[in-house]
């Protein structure tokens, strides 16, 4: 099946935000396609980090429409956007550092065995799903492992892990490669490879010219509040979207 063919698993169309007088959206229309890659950059204030909270389901949109795998959308908060597949890796990772990979991985979600009244923490195989999942990643963060102890890298596969376990559809990274070292940066980046393998559709929101060019399929670029640009990635250059971004080029 082309893309051509296949519905959108994302699908925006004149999706605007107002904050009382101030517009930090304009008619926003943008697709991302089951098993693609979209990099979504522009500077400070220009509206990526409200567009990504309308689609994680943290603001409601002033106007427009969303629609997930086809059918319109309205998210009142976080659990709605989580409840049909969507799920955002933020920067700051929302991980537990005392805890372990795999508890980190089920935390809120845990598996219980019952014996009677009694519901106990099945850690064994919560333990076994977290290893298959580390696994569909080719990550070597073991179950076991402390996340305290733990790179950039392997924080991050925790984080992707726990998507997993949701089976999302949409994931949303943001800034995952911020403040890490180059080696980590490449664990970092096949780990979206291999959601996009899996048919996951990933929306990486970064500064990291280099990491976009190498991992996207296509860039969408914003400047203050307006969509300026939404090109293959083969179709552009860095040089273009820096020149997008600061205000050089107006559009593209």
């Amino acid at each position: 099946m082309t893309k051509a063919d296949a519905t959108p698993v994302l699908e925006l169309t004149g999706i605007g935000k107002e904050f009382g007088a101030i517009r930090a959206l304009h008619d926003v229309d943008m697709q991302v396609f089951p098993g693609e890659v979209v990099g979504l950059m522009g500077d400070n204030g220009a509206g990526k980090s409200t567009l990504v909270k309308i689609i994680a389901g943290n603001f409601r949109p002033s106007h427009g429409e969303i629609r997930f795998a086809g059918s319109a959308v309205h998210f009142n908060r976080p659990v709605d956007a989580r409840a049909v597949g969507i799920e955002v890796v933020y920067q700051d990772l929302a991980l537990a550092d005392n805890l372990t990979a795999a508890a980190n991985v089920f935390l809120g979600r845990e598996l219980k065995r019952r014996f009677g009244p009694i519901a106990l923490l099945d850690h064994k195989a919560m333990a076994a799903r977290a290893l298959e999942l580390f696994g569909e990643l080719r990550s070597e963060t073991r179950p076991d492992d402390l996340v305290k102890q733990m790179s950039g890298g392997q924080r991050q596969a925790v984080a992707i892990a726990r998507t997993r376990l949701s089976n999302a559809r949409l994931v949303m990274m943001d800034e995952p490669t911020a403040a890490i070292s180059v080696r980590q940066v490449e664990q970092v980046l096949g780990l979206i490879h291999r959601l996009k393998e899996q048919g996951v559709a990933v929306m990486l929101i970064s500064h990291r010219m280099p990491d976009v060019f190498a991992v996207c399929d296509r860039v969408v670029v914003m400047r203050r509040g307006e969509k300026r640009a939404d090109k293959p990635i083969h179709q552009t250059s860095p040089e273009e979207v820096t020149a997008l971004i600061t205000g050089a080029k107006e559009a593209a």
